[in-house]
């Protein structure tokens, strides 16, 4: 049995660009607790009052799966446990299961701590025997143990044996540095293994590109405890990703560290904590990112409609994940056929009408639009090429203006720029006359069309636009390059991104915007 313990909250959080609120890492943990997992450290109570507020507030939390754990190191050099700060906020912080890290490097022991190598072990053991006479369970995160064991392999393996006999549950053997080596792995915990009898844990760092690697490696060695975070957040190049070792010590290693259910629930997971971390989910994440079962490839694609296996090492239900189709100007038919089936358009797979397709695709792309991150725009194309399609409106013109203006004197004479956007749609027969302005031209052009469509569409208002990016294509041709629009939209649900292409920004503005509304009218009030 391997147990999982989450460190998200306190080594994922030291990320650049994260800063997570008492809030945030309440809402966090409730989350993670959903996969199952043995531990989720909260944070270090008597480093900063954030965690120590969370652990305040964390009486309340109410976990299912999961013991909450506080995090600290050992007694300061000279000091005894009792009088340390720091201990003394884990014995308060309202858990019974703690984390210290120590020193497992004689090196970081004189040069970091600058003491000598017997008063670390000093420190190692009466902080355990303090912490475990008032009745905490220990878990001792040996750091630089790798780093250590390769300069000095007796003290490290004494620094193990020292928080063993002192009572520690758990030794984890700590790839501080994130430089060591699958086989280095295995060889210390080979070491540390005929040193003690106790549990062994792995707590390994990214920095070469190894960390998932290293825990799996260390669990064929004999561990039976796996730190590490959410997405693999983590200091400088990150922790050991959790989303990436659950599934394989499930899927590929046949160790029920979680149940089917709870693994179901890892992309969601993965997710919901990029969102509260304030981050972009990384689309590209092994087993949970967006694209780990996306095909772009006509040989793909074409493999897959066949065999799923083909071109896919899980089934991505498994990790609550999906298969996506990508178009471009690499599909062939089966892309189309496909992407068509997915979505409920009848395609005929033997006609002509996929091989159309294919050549429109290549011909739009060779132009500009791009429809692997565009799928709605695809999904209109899609439609547009049925029978008998019937659009929910029709442009029949539109205008923009954007004039600088002087303030009046009361606002110091300053310069403004206005934008002002008149639209012309049909929209069952009749012509829908607009005009509206907005803080830039596209934002007034948004503005009109939504006036022009709300009287027929009155629910079209929960959609919004979210995201709005400009490429310049061939920057050489200077203001007459093509320039390719992509816009992200919602209707607080769900999220499409759309596509526009034009050696006219405004019209390429215009193409997206037109194809984000039309998709949603489409999805709602077409019934498609």
């Amino acid at each position: 049995m391997v147990e999982l313990y989450d460190t998200t909250l306190r080594d994922g959080s030291q990320r650049e660009g994260i800063s997570l609120t008492v809030k945030d890492k309440i809402t966090i943990a409730r989350k993670i607790d959903e996969l199952g997992v043995s531990y989720i450290e909260g944070g270090w109570p008597g480093s900063n009052p954030k965690d120590a507020e969370f652990f305040s507030q964390a009486k309340d939390l109410g976990l299912c799966h999961a013991r909450l754990v506080a995090f600290g190191s050992t007694c300061r050099p000279g000091a005894s446990p009792e009088k340390d700060a720091n201990l003394l906020s884990l014995v308060n912080s309202g858990v019974n299961v703690v984390n210290i890290v120590a020193k497992g490097s004689d090196l970081h022991v004189r040069q970091v701590l600058q003491v000598d190598l017997e008063e670390n072990l000093r420190m190692i053991r009466q902080s355990i025997e303090y912490l475990k006479s008032s009745g905490m369970e220990v878990f001792v995160d040996v750091e630089h143990a790798f780093d250590g064991f390769k300069h000095n392999p007796d003290y490290t393996l004494d620094v193990l044996k020292t928080a063993a006999v002192a009572g520690a549950k758990c030794l984890v053997l700590c790839d501080t540095n994130g430089g060591t080596l699958p086989d280095e792995i295995r060889n210390m915990i080979a070491a540390a293994k005929k040193a003690v009898t106790v549990d062994i844990g792995i707590h390994a760092h990214n920095d070469s590109e190894l960390a998932v690697a290293n825990s799996l490696a260390a669990v064929t060695a004999g561990v039976s405890h796996v730190e590490g975070t959410i997405n693999g957040y983590g200091e400088r190049c990150g922790n050991a990703n959790l989303c990436s070792i659950i599934p394989a010590l499930k899927l590929k290693m046949g160790i029920n560290c979680i149940s089917d259910e709870q693994l179901a629930r890892l992309t969601e997971v993965s997710r919901f904590v990029s969102e509260v971390a304030n981050l972009q989910p990384d689309a590209y994440l092994p087993y949970v990112g967006a694209s780990a079962f996306s095909h772009k490839g006509g040989l793909h694609v074409s493999g897959i409609s066949k065999w799923s296996q083909s071109y896919q090492h899980i089934d991505p239900v498994l990790v609550g994940n999906k298969t996506r189709t990508l178009v471009s100007e690499l599909a062939g038919k089966s892309n189309i056929i496909f992407r068509a089936k997915e979505i409920g358009v009848p395609l005929p797979p033997s006609g002509a009408e996929a091989q159309k397709l294919v050549e429109q695709v290549k011909s739009l792309e060779s132009r500009g639009f791009q429809y692997e991150n565009a799928e709605a725009s695809f999904d209109l194309l899609l439609h547009r090429a049925l029978p008998g399609y019937k659009t929910p409106f029709e442009l029949v013109d539109f205008m923009v203006l954007v004039e600088k203006r002087r303030r009046h004197p009361s606002n110091n004479n300053r310069e403004e720029l206005l934008s002002e956007a008149m639209v012309k749609v049909k929209v069952d027969g009749c012509i829908m006359h607009t005009v509206s302005e907005g803080d830039g031209p596209v934002n007034a052009l948004d503005n009109a069309l939504r006036k022009a469509l709300l009287e027929n569409y009155p629910s079209l208002s929960v959609a919004k636009l979210v995201d709005y990016k400009v490429r310049i294509l061939e920057e050489s041709t200077g203001t007459e390059s093509l320039v390719r629009v992509l816009i992200e939209s919602t209707d607080g649900e769900n999220q499409w991104r759309t596509v526009g292409s034009s050696t006219n920004i405004i019209e390429a503005s215009w193409l997206a915007l037109a194809d984000s509304l039309e998709y949603w009218l489409l999805k709602h009030y077409c019934n498609l």
